[in-house]
């Protein structure tokens, strides 16, 4: 199950040199310019999570394999990409193809880095961002409903549905905001997927300051939280640069490094814990000898679909799932102990999996 963020922003705002430490490589060239990123870059990258270290620990577990996060690395949008201003129409199909999207502002003075439009002001920046994206969706959906119109004449059930929809994306975006202020039905919800409109996706601002303010911030990342807060939206303070020096240490070297700064633990894991709460994501392990290994599901997933992320037979067939709560595991020390204490339990198919279950799914094949 895999879940795609893609980080965007104007040229030269720190995207480049962010995704290089994200993925610990130099596939993304950072460089002063804008388009230096011409392809979107594309990055697996771990998300942090000390209970899966616990657990294997106390399971003598040979191999550790952690739930994945992709990043996508979007070439630097810039004003009037919606109409195909810079190689805008290419890098907003490659938006199209994310779950999230990751803002990154500049939040730092550097007169050696050009702003492309001369100053550093991130809540315009954003701005900037979310309108040519709402443009680029009205140019969309005008298009969509003129397809749409010889279904509609034939009573087209599915048609119907869309056209309602996009009307309704349509009025919120000619207001001026983002489709995702839509509220939609449960039984509408898949089709509004199904529209992927670019302003539905939900939003991470990330803030970029200078080394320097890493820890606390500046008058710029404040005034991002606050537009942020205002939008429903949620924000992360890094600074690039520190993350690029981080991923070219080695771990005692990079936690030393950290604790010079006055941070304690690297920017980039608090960034991929926002991004797999932005997209209300959550973990459940399953653990024994062989290895111990953590499952993405989204909150609120229900067991056979849970089991349905390691193997399609899994849900298909499924009986019953064996489950400990984290907590209890480690309290009991493991599987038998648990047992032994009564905190396994025998879950059936209407159990929604809670973050951090440790489960064993039983399935007729």
């Amino acid at each position: 199950m895999g879940f795609k963020m893609g980080i965007v922003g104007l040229p030269n705002v720190g995207k480049s040199t962010l995704f290089n430490a994200l993925t610990k490589t130099a596939a993304a060239q950072a460089a002063n310019f804008p388009f230096c990123t011409i392809e979107p870059n594309v990055g697996d990258v771990a998300v942090p999570d000390d209970r899966l270290d616990k657990l294997a620990t106390i399971a003598s577990s040979k191999q550790i394999i952690p739930t994945r996060m992709t990043f996508v690395d979007i070439a630097g949008l810039v004003k009037g990409a919606s109409k195909g201003e810079g190689l805008g129409n290419q890098f907003l199909a490659n938006i199209r193809e994310t779950d999230a999207i990751a803002h990154v502002l500049r939040c730092f003075e550097d007169g050696d880095v050009t702003h492309v439009d001369g100053r550093v002001d991130p809540v315009a920046d954003a701005d900037t961002i979310e309108t040519e994206l709402m443009l680029a969706d009205l140019e969309s959906i005008e298009k969509r409903r003129a397809n749409l119109v010889r279904k509609l004449k034939g009573n087209d059930k599915e048609a119907q549905q869309q056209e309602r929809l996009l009307a309704e994306a349509q009025a919120m975006l000619e207001n001026g905001k983002p489709a995702r202020l839509v509220e939609v039905s449960d039984e509408d919800a898949k089709a509004w997927t199904m529209l992927q409109l670019l302003t539905t996706k939900p939003v991470l601002y990330v803030c970029n300051v200078s080394e320097e303010e890493a820890a606390e911030g500046n008058e710029y990342s404040a005034r991002v939280a606050e537009m942020a807060a205002a939008q429903g939206n949620s924000h992360v303070i890094i600074s690039a640069k520190i993350e690029e020096e981080i991923s070219l240490l080695e771990e005692d070297e990079a936690q030393m490094f950290l604790e010079e700064m006055g941070l304690e633990e690297p920017g980039l894991d608090r960034l991929i814990r926002a991004g797999y709460d932005l997209l209300k994501l959550e973990t459940y392990f399953t653990v024994g000898p062989k290895e111990a290994r953590a499952w993405t599901i989204r909150t609120g997933t229900a067991a056979p679909q849970a089991a349905g992320v390691i193997h399609g037979d899994f849900e298909k067939g499924f009986i019953r799932a064996e489950t400990i709560a984290y907590d209890d595991y480690i309290a009991a020390n493991g599987e038998q102990g648990a047992k032994e204490a009564g905190k396994m339990r025998a879950e059936g198919k209407s159990y929604i999996v809670k973050d951090g279950d440790v489960m064993h799914f039983l399935f007729n094949t």
